[in-house]
């Protein structure tokens, strides 16, 4: 509370003020006593109100600590980032659509402010439900106060959500469809794999055994697919089994986000591991409304750049600039950009690679020839098969198999560099290939757009870390 001056015929007047906020978080003000006129107060007046306040409030005289009391010192609380999040989250509407479709007369607390306290932590500091509330105790949220909440009340507003969520998810595009721009929406779809650490399934279960993009074997899981705008919005998902396969995924997401948004027109933009080289004649059969093909842009996994050498030779590309260049591959437009820099640094990490392993190999041969020369050094005789198996599982570790062969000869180790492995590889390095039934689009075009992808696997990497 705080005094404040008000004029009122030609008068000044103090009164009493408690600033407070609404059920909706908003700031308010509300007059609590009048204390009269300005002119009329003297000192003894006022000295007399604060008596009587630290009378019956039981606070000192003096503003200074108590003589032999240590004063004490609360630990502060973080206020910025959630007040700012309060404003959004009032100015897209979300608290009364969310008050709305979770309205109950049975639950004893506020779901909306529940939801609202974890989509907080999730932006802020990503934590557990129980995390979330150790949260709150360091963070100052508008409207929420700590005693309100416990970790069963979460999980009860998490089920509330999930039971509404197709009313929410509706109601939602309605707020969104304004942003979006109807008649050309390049839709960026990604998938990514959540662990979970358990050995055996269970029916019904989401989670599980399938190839995780982590591990690059299998691991039970679960599958998350999202579904974002050009402008970063996300407009749908999905969990899906974690051993499903990845194209069966994305017919029924762009289904249901077609309905919800009368988009004429859809680019799916996906990454090297989501959707391959061999289903894409299956993706190519895809259709949105009104029968228009599925158009996409899609990267081609690294693995599989060995596919395009022919597409590659006839081109060229500048050696200290970006650029882009096309060209075709099975009747299909490929969209191929060339960066410098990256391809030098990729360029160096292999010839790392190449001279660890290599001095490894020929400290192994040295030691060797040593031994078949009568000089022994301390410690176990070495084999040539010993070598060859030691130096075979140090190439595979590296994955450089393709560059670099261990021999075993008459029983006698050596190792060969294949030279025309790494000008091939050389020759890839930097580029960034890119096959698309997009016409309409120049390759500079095609380039950004799945640029751009960057943003939802950055935000799949918020969410998993």
């Amino acid at each position: 509370m705080f005094i404040r001056i008000s004029n009122s015929g030609g008068r000044k007047y103090l009164r009493l003020v408690q600033a407070y906020r609404d059920e909706n978080g908003v700031p308010r003000q509300r007059q609590v006593a009048q204390l009269g006129r300005l002119d009329e107060l003297d000192e003894p007046m006022v000295n007399g109100l604060i008596d009587s306040l630290r009378r019956f409030t039981g606070f000192g005289g003096s503003s200074e600590p108590a003589e032999g009391v240590e004063p004490a010192f609360e630990r502060a609380r973080e206020v910025g980032p959630t007040w700012l999040l309060s404003e959004l989250w009032q100015s897209l509407g979300f608290s009364a659509l969310l008050r709305t479709a979770l309205r109950s007369s049975r639950r004893e607390f506020d779901a909306e402010a529940a939801i609202r306290l974890m989509v907080f932590n999730r932006v802020c500091d990503p934590d557990s439900k129980l995390g979330v509330l150790r949260w709150l105790e360091g963070v100052v949220m508008p409207g929420i106060s700590g005693e309100v909440f416990t970790h069963q009340r979460l999980l009860r507003a998490m089920d509330a959500l999930m039971d509404k969520r197709e009313a929410i998810q509706r109601a939602l595009s309605k707020r969104l469809l304004p942003l979006l721009d109807q008649e050309l929406s390049v839709v960026f779809y990604d998938l990514t794999t959540i662990r979970v650490h358990a050995e055996h399934e269970r029916p019904q279960d989401l989670r599980r055994f399938g190839r995780s993009k982590e591990l690059h074997g299998p691991a039970r899981q679960f599958v998350l697919g999202l579904i974002q705008s050009a402008d970063g919005i996300p407009l749908d998902f999905e969990v899906f089994p974690g051993n499903i396969a990845e194209v069966k995924t994305l017919l029924p997401m762009l289904e249901r986000t077609l309905k919800r948004y009368p988009i004429e027109r859809v680019i799916v933009v996906a990454d090297r591991g989501l959707l391959s080289l061999d289903n894409l004649a299956e993706v190519e059969q895809l259709t949105v409304q009104g029968g228009r093909a599925l158009e996409y842009i899609l990267a081609v996994p690294a693995n599989r750049y060995g596919d395009f050498e022919a597409v590659l030779e006839p081109l060229r590309f500048a050696q200290d600039v970006h650029s882009v260049r096309e060209g075709q591959w099975q009747n299909r437009r490929v969209v191929i950009a060339n960066d410098p820099e990256r391809g030098k640094e990729q360029q160096q990490r292999r010839q790392d690679k190449l001279n660890t392993l290599s001095e490894l190999g020929e400290r192994l041969a040295a030691k060797l020839d040593a031994q078949d020369e009568g000089k022994s050094e301390r410690g176990r005789r070495a084999s040539d098969r010993g070598a060859y198996a030691r130096f075979s599982r140090a190439v595979h570790d590296a994955h450089f198999s393709r560059f670099i062969t261990p021999v075993l000869d008459t029983d006698r180790f050596s190792f060969a560099i294949n030279e025309s492995a790494l000008a091939d590889a050389q020759r890839l390095d930097g580029k960034l290939i890119l096959v698309t039934n997009v016409t309409d689009h120049a390759p500079e075009d095609i380039v950004l757009r799945y640029k751009a992808l960057a943003d939802i696997e950055r935000g799949f990497r918020v969410l998993k870390s």
